[in-house]
């Protein structure tokens, strides 16, 4: 299974609650402002991702979803 993980920069009002539970310190505050005026999270280093959910169950905006993504369903001979 395949797994993407997304922040919706303008849902998110950098709280930082995702930050400090991520236990792979895979997301930070970033320094570009959103349209509503809020520092958003954003994933600094992908790659460290478990997609754990821990960081969506935080957030209290709504702006962290993780969802399975389908993968080449071509059989391979």
């Amino acid at each position: 299974m395949a797994y993407e993980h997304s922040i919706d920069k303008d849902r998110c009002k950098g709280c930082g609650l995702c930050v400090e539970i991520c236990p792979k310190n895979v997301l930070e505050i970033s320094e570009e402002v959103n349209s509503k005026g809020y520092f958003p999270a954003y994933q600094a280093r992908p790659e460290d991702c478990i997609f754990c959910a821990m960081c969506g169950v935080m957030c209290p905006d709504v702006a962290i979803t993780i969802r399975e993504i389908a993968e080449d369903a071509t059989p391979k001979s």
